[in-house]
């Protein structure tokens, strides 16, 4: 037996007047989750514990079964572990996202709007010259500076502390006065960075291209070293990720997981979804693991974009392009295998953040056939009473013990 989990990073919404009173799932043509579903169990999941900040972090954790009350130390500590950064006890790691802030001459920083808190989804390879120049500035023996993916950075913190900060992407559009760190050298350094970068000759450029400029810092994230127990030793499994986003990559270092590099695999709505499909079904049946966790973040930046035309096209493609050959494939094995499909959080178009309410999942069994005749969105999930899955954390007993 195989056991997947698809996950569609923000993929659950709220119905729209644009979309007809429809959720962009609700909308999306979705032939083949669709097809699957009236085979399978389709309910609701809990994956954001009460009081907890509904980020992907606390809820990819609880996705893959572990109890984000206990395992949780912050989101940079999990990125650090992607990025390879072996943290001290004493160190604290937060995310240095590249962003884009308004531009006017004669105010102050911060009377700045933030614009884009990915910088247009600035590329990995711009964003390290861009970083660089910051470093060569700002960095010492207590401040540290590295490259992650796309607009996600890192900064060490050597002997800091876990100070709040509050995420961009949950402020866009908004002046950042109410929303800098209370922490004087981490301000002094997001000021800094703006003065670096305003003008950087990358930033000119992206500009003459109709880019926005990443032209500034931004901390957020804070967290200390994190412990996860093997998810072999818990589900007695052999796993792997595949995923474009450092948070999950480090996810899967802190769980002794196997992470698979997919060429063109770029956290965006642009990303290689056939190559993730065939590295998930190449683990499977060729290197093999028993469980795969295919992370798709698409869905969840065109949220935190507005996009209501692009979160659809997520979707779909995700639909396509990612799970249909993954389906055929397997299904041409002849392997039995059990498949989880659900988002980690809602991220709202009418609100472009991340929100905790419940998110819909599908568990289909390729040995099973419920003939339902239902499909797989939040409205159908809701109303079929079939399952509500009050702690997130437990669903993947409901996947892997049966």
């Amino acid at each position: 037996m195989k056991y997947i989990v698809m996950l569609g990073d923000g993929m659950a919404d709220e119905p729209l007047q644009e979309l007809g009173g429809k959720t962009p799932l609700e909308y999306a043509n979705t032939e083949t989750m669709d097809r699957l579903a009236a085979k399978s169990e389709i309910g609701m999941a809990h994956t954001i514990p009460e009081g907890m900040n509904p980020g992907s972090d606390t809820a990819n954790l609880a996705v893959l079964g572990y109890n984000p009350r206990l395992y949780y130390t912050g989101r940079s500590p999990l990125e650090a572990l992607s990025i390879g950064v072996d943290m001290k006890e004493t160190d604290v790691a937060l995310r240095c996202n590249l962003v884009t802030l308004s531009e006017e001459t004669g105010i102050p920083y911060e009377e700045r709007t933030i614009i884009d808190h990915s910088s247009d989804e600035i590329s990995t390879e711009d964003a390290a010259i861009l970083l660089e120049a910051v470093r060569k500035e700002l960095e010492n023996d207590t401040y540290k500076f590295y490259v992650g993916t796309s607009y996600r950075h890192l900064l060490i913190w050597d002997k800091g502390m876990v100070v709040d900060l509050v995420p961009p992407h949950d402020h866009l559009g908004s002046v950042i006065k109410e929303y800098l760190p209370e922490d004087e050298m981490l301000l002094e350094m997001m000021k800094k960075s703006y003065d670096i970068l305003e003008n950087h000759p990358l930033n000119v450029e992206r500009r003459k291209k109709g880019l926005n400029p990443a032209n500034s810092c931004w901390f957020w994230g804070a967290g200390t070293r994190p412990a996860l127990t093997s998810f072999a030793e818990k589900t007695h499994l052999k796993g792997a990720m595949i995923s474009a986003v450092d948070l999950l990559k480090g996810i899967a270092v802190g769980a002794e997981m196997q992470n698979i590099e997919v060429e063109g695999a770029n956290g965006g709505l642009h990303t290689n979804y056939e190559g993730k499909s065939k590295a998930a079904v190449d683990t499977l049946l060729k290197d093999g693991n028993d469980f795969v966790y295919i992370h798709l973040e698409a869905p969840d930046e065109m949220g935190h974009q507005g996009s209501v035309e692009r979160k659809v096209q997520a979707i779909e493609n995700m639909d396509s392009r990612l799970i249909k050959p993954l389906v055929e494939a397997l299904d041409a094995s002849g392997e039995d295998y059990r498949l989880l499909i659900m988002p980690d959080h809602p991220t709202p178009i009418c609100i472009r953040t991340h929100s905790s309410n419940p998110v819909p999942f599908m568990l289909y069994d390729s040995r099973k056939d419920l003939k339902k005749d239902w499909h797989y969105n939040e409205r159908e999930a809701s109303e079929s009473g079939n399952i509500v899955v009050e702690e997130g954390y437990q669903l993947i007993d409901r996947l892997i013990r049966e």
